[in-house]
């Protein structure tokens, strides 16, 4: 009986802790991916270096595999940054339990409206950014809704910092 009552304690014990670790492996994942956009940021600055201080001219790949072939498609950025990044796995976040990596080869999308611009005057529709207010990556999908809402979308800024949640701020 004795037994019994140990093992029921043991079951709601073990219970009680399963969120509590499926949080926090989903935290550690959240961190990795985190430290994959770091490195995309930096490739991205290194392209920019190399490119007379201009954004790349690329496109997300469509998730669509029943669409037409585009054939004057932009190269998508695992291609454009792959000499960049060391290792193009970079672009998986670890999160990303749809595969949207394998997809697309990107877990996280490109802000296309960017394109060729001056990375240090950013232009969208016509109004000015600073690089501290407007995204140049973000995750394709919210892979860390599990903590908590506003935390599902990471973004990287033009400037290389990262937020957990869209502000854009407007203009000065």
């Amino acid at each position: 009986m004795e037994l019994l009552v140990a093992l029921a304690i043991v079951g709601v014990l073990a219970g009680l802790l399963l969120p509590v670790v499926g949080k926090a492996k989903e935290a550690g994942r959240a961190t990795a991916c985190l430290s994959n956009l770091r490195q995309v940021g930096i490739a991205l600055q290194l392209y920019t270096q190399d490119n007379n201080n201009r954004l790349p001219l690329m496109r997300d790949r469509s998730f669509d595999t029943n669409a037409p072939p585009v054939t004057n498609a932009l190269p998508s950025p695992d291609v454009v940054l792959s000499n960049y990044l060391g290792a193009v796995r970079v672009l998986r976040c670890p999160s990303d339990r749809k595969q949207i990596y394998e997809q697309t080869g990107s877990s996280y999308a490109w802000n296309s409206l960017l394109n060729g611009q001056d990375a240090e005057h950013l232009k969208v529709l016509t109004m000015d950014f600073d690089p501290h207010q407007i995204p140049v990556f973000f995750d394709k999908e919210a892979f860390h809704s599990a903590r908590g809402d506003k935390k599902g979308v990471n973004y990287l800024y033009a400037d290389g910092h990262i937020r957990n949640l869209l502000a854009i701020e407007g203009t000065k």
